[in-house]
C-alpha cells in the first residue's frame, strides 16, 4: 500500500482551510481517508468564535477516528456522530442556527479485505480506480445544479472587473442567493455541507465496491480538482495517472501554475484566484 498527500493554502497569508488524512490500523488490514474543504464565508459575522480551520480540523479528527474503528457504524453514521460532536464541542460559545456557522464538504472513504465504502457531500471529489484501470469520479452535483437565476448571478459577478464596487455589491447578493439554498432542506435547488446539523449525513452520496476490483482511491477538494473541473488540463482518468506518475504535489503544482497563467481570472472564471488545495492518494 502506497500513501500520497499535498495540501496547501491558497494564501499563504490565510490559515488552510483543507483538511486530509488517512489511518491505518494497527492490525494491518484496511484503514479509512477523510478529506474536507472548509467554506470560507464572506467578511462578517458567522456566529462562531473559533473559524473554519478549527471546525475542519475538529470534524475531520472526529470522522477519521470513527470511521476508522467503528465498522459497526455505516460511514453516513460516523458523519453523522462526527457532526454531532463536533457542534457539541461549541454550543455552548457559538450559536450555530447562523446561516455561516462553519461547514464543509466531506469525503470519506475506508477499506477492509472485502469492501471499499465510499461518501461523498458537496463538491469535493472521489475518484475509484479499478483493477483494469477505469476510473469512477463519485460526484455530488446539487452545487453545480443551482437555479439558473442564481447561475446569472455567479456569471454576472465574474463578467464585472475585479476590485470594483458593482462586482463587490453584485458579489454579496450572489452569496446571500447561495446561502439560501444552502442546507434549505425541501427548498428547490438546495445542496448541503457539513455543519451543525448531524441529519445532513443522510444527504450524502454514498456506495460500495469490491475490494478485488479497486486498485486506488483518490480525493480532492475542489481546489486541486481545478486541473479538472476549471482548467480543463485532462479528465478524471488522466488526473488519476498523474497522481500515480507524479504524485499529488505535483498535481497541486500544476493547478497553481494554471492560476498564475490567468491571475485575473478572465480566462478561467472562477470565485478565487487561488483556492485551499488538498489531494490524497492510496494505492490498495
Amino acid at each position: 500500500m502506497r500513501i500520497d498527500l499535498t495540501t496547501e493554502p491558497g494564501d499563504p497569508e490565510r490559515p488552510n482551510e483543507d483538511y486530509v488524512s488517512v489511518a491505518l490500523p494497527a492490525s494491518g488490514h484496511g484503514g479509512a481517508l477523510v478529506l474536507l474543504d472548509g467554506v470560507t464565508p464572506p467578511p462578517g459575522d458567522v456566529g462562531c468564535v473559533h473559524g473554519v480551520p478549527w471546525f475542519t480540523a475538529r470534524l475531520g479528527g472526529a470522522m477519521l477516528e470513527l470511521s476508522g474503528s467503528r465498522w459497526d457504524m455505516t460511514l453516513t453514521d460516523c458523519l453523522t456522530a462526527a457532526i454531532g460532536r463536533t457542534a457539541e464541542a461549541h454550543s455552548s460559545t457559538c450559536d450555530l442556527s447562523h446561516v455561516r456557522t462553519p461547514q464543509a464538504t466531506v469525503v470519506a472513504a475506508r477499506w477492509n479485505g472485502s469492501i471499499v465504502e465510499h461518501l461523498v457531500l458537496s463538491d469535493s471529489v472521489l475518484l475509484i480506480e479499478g483493477t483494469d484501470g477505469a476510473v469512477t469520479p463519485v460526484l455530488d452535483e446539487r452545487l453545480g445544479e443551482l437555479p439558473e437565476g442564481v447561475l446569472a448571478l455567479r456569471d454576472a459577478v465574474r463578467a464585472m472587473r475585479r476590485g470594483s464596487a458593482e462586482r463587490a455589491a453584485a458579489g454579496a447578493e450572489y452569496g446571500r442567493a447561495v446561502e439560501a439554498l444552502r442546507n434549505a432542506a425541501g427548498v428547490e435547488g438546495a445542496f448541503f455541507t457539513a455543519a451543525a446539523d448531524p441529519d445532513v449525513a443522510r444527504r450524502a452520496v454514498t456506495g460500495t465496491s469490491n475490494r478485488a476490483d479497486v486498485r486506488a482511491i483518490a480525493a480532492l477538494t475542489d481546489g486541486a480538482a481545478r486541473w479538472v473541473e476549471v482548467f480543463g488540463e485532462g479528465n478524471w482518468t488522466e488526473c488519476v495517472a498523474l497522481l500515480h506518475k507524479e504524485g499529488t504535489r505535483a498535481l497541486v503544482r500544476r493547478v497553481r501554475a494554471a492560476e498564475a497563467s490567468d491571475p485575473a481570472c478572465t480566462t478561467f472564471p472562477r470565485g478565487k484566484g487561488r483556492d485551499d488545495a488538498a489531494a490524497v492518494l492510496v494505492e490498495l
